[in-house]
């Protein structure tokens, strides 16, 4: 849309064109009124001016996206809120439950992560339904043509200054922004009102997650490695997967969280989090967090050994798309196989996972979360 200039009424040009002469002849009266008319039409002129430039400081990037701006500093501009809440609203559930995950163009290429994502929940027990639930944020102008191709609830998050289309390598610069772009976006669907399961889109949805959350909880989240307890600060959380509901002690654990990226610099956000759950102002904020076992929440650093137990598997401790890509696929085909069994070889006979493969510990540069006591030792 380009801004356009209105033209003044005819009535009001020929007002200022009056001479001096012309003006003495007229009743005092009557010159205090067309000053007056004249006063709020070039106020109205220099108004209607200033929002059409304001106006088009707000339009998203892509005219036919439903997108939402990000300041310098990531912190979203309220002119996408009303389009977002749009999006969420007709998304969520009764409970005001919406599951998000996010995009950009490398995993949204086709035959890539995301068609992997959608046919794992077309596939599994009880998650063809959720897919109306479902909101995929897309991070670039591809992956939201893309979203609109094959999904029915997109919305395009831009963040001006960094480009989220290409893959983002473990641990780098680029990486570490799209991780803390996600972490305050995720705050601001809080504040909305809306609980959410954020899912990474290579996490396979194999079975309806929701039996196996605790209903007392605030926060829960996945394990790369599960301890035994839901309750143990020392199981190892992995922000790919996790139900948040919105209450004042999570907005306010997502904030802290959020800053706490300044205190910790250069550590993604799963390593802010390992440090924070052990810290005084968690405590102090009253988050109730507990930790998902990952005989339901499995992936590849811990795989869910039971396929009749298995609600999600995530590619966790995989360096590389194609690597990825390759597992994955396995991943679902041997899902489609336990599928195809008869109900009473499903339920007696313990089938293995043919992952990971290429992706493993090995094959990934791997960043451990460092000791609470002594965060600024993270190694590579």
């Amino acid at each position: 849309m380009h801004p356009h200039r209105r033209r003044l009424p005819p009535t009001t040009l020929r007002t200022l064109t009056i001479d001096s002469t012309a003006a003495a002849m007229v009743p005092e009266s009557v010159v205090l009124i067309r000053r007056f008319l004249l006063f709020v039409a070039v106020c109205l002129s220099c108004l209607l001016l200033y929002n059409d430039s304001n106006a088009l400081r707000f339009l998203p990037r892509f005219s036919s996206s439903p997108s939402v701006l990000f300041s310098a500093d990531n912190s979203p501009l309220v002119s996408g809120e009303h389009r977002l809440q749009k999006v969420l609203k007709d998304a969520a559930m009764e409970d005001g439950t919406v599951i998000l995950t996010t995009l950009n163009e490398a995993w949204a290429a086709p035959n890539s992560i995301i068609d992997l994502f959608l046919e794992s929940f077309k596939i599994g027990v009880g998650t063809h339904r959720l897919l109306n639930h479902l909101v995929i944020i897309a991070l670039d102008q591809k992956a939201f043509q893309r979203c609109l191709e094959l999904h029915t609830h997109c919305f395009a998050l831009i963040t001006q200054g960094v480009d989220f289309r290409r893959e983002a390598y473990f641990m780098t610069p680029h990486y570490l922004k799209m991780m803390w772009a996600r972490i305050d976006f995720l705050r601001s669907v809080l504040e909305m009102g809306y609980n959410f399961v954020f899912t990474d889109a290579d996490v396979m949805w194999f079975r309806d997650p929701f039996p196996q959350f605790y209903m007392d909880a605030d926060f829960q989240i996945a394990c790369d490695h599960f301890l035994g307890s839901s309750d143990d600060l020392e199981n190892k959380p992995n922000g790919g997967f996790n139900y948040v509901k919105s209450n004042n002690r999570s907005i306010e654990f997502y904030k802290f969280w959020y800053s706490s990226r300044e205190t910790y610099p250069g550590f993604h956000d799963q390593d802010v989090l390992n440090i924070i759950k052990f810290h005084p102002s968690t405590s102090t904020i009253g988050l109730r967090m507990k930790f998902l076992d990952t005989a339901y929440f499995g992936g590849f650093c811990e795989p869910s050994k039971d396929l009749n137990q298995v609600c999600t598997m995530h590619a966790n401790c995989c360096y590389g798309l194609d690597s990825k890509l390759h597992d994955l696929r396995i991943m679902v085909q041997n899902w489609k196989q336990f599928m195809s069994l008869r109900p009473n070889l499903k339920k007696y006979l313990i089938l293995p996972w043919g992952v990971p493969q290429n992706c493993s510990l090995d094959s990934l540069h791997r960043y451990d979360a460092p000791e609470r006591n002594n965060p600024h030792d993270l190694q590579d």
